[in-house]
């Protein structure tokens, strides 16, 4: 059973929903996708910061943002609604400690992810 609060089994349940008695592949590749591409984002995130790049950077954080809710990653998907949102209200002066949190929650849903999808 997966941690409601880093994944929603809904979401996970909806994946496997999608291509049934496949044994867990599609569920597999859209997880191995998800791992490989997020830590791209927050990449992504952290350059345009350092450039003033408020334009690359809610781009960044809205994509981790829909990512994390199409896999379930609800902690995540919420931190990156938020890094999202105040980017675009606020510009970037007050974001850069919330990347360590987008860092931390995605190290979370990965271990979870990964034993989800096993």
């Amino acid at each position: 059973m997966a941690d409601p609060q880093i994944i929603d089994t809904d979401a996970i349940a909806s994946l496997r929903e999608l291509n049934p008695g496949d044994n867990g592949e599609f569920l597999r590749e859209i997880v191995g996708i998800y791992i490989e591409d997020t830590p791209k984002r927050i990449v992504e995130m952290r350059a345009s910061l350092a450039a003033g790049d408020v334009a690359s950077f809610t781009r960044a954080a809205h994509t981790i943002k829909g990512s994390s809710s199409n896999v379930g990653a609800v902690g995540l998907r919420a931190v990156a609604e938020r890094l999202e949102r105040i980017s675009r209200t606020e510009g970037l002066s007050t974001v850069a400690p919330m990347i360590e949190d987008v860092e931390a929650e995605f190290a979370r849903v990965a271990a979870e992810l990964r034993r989800l999808s096993a």
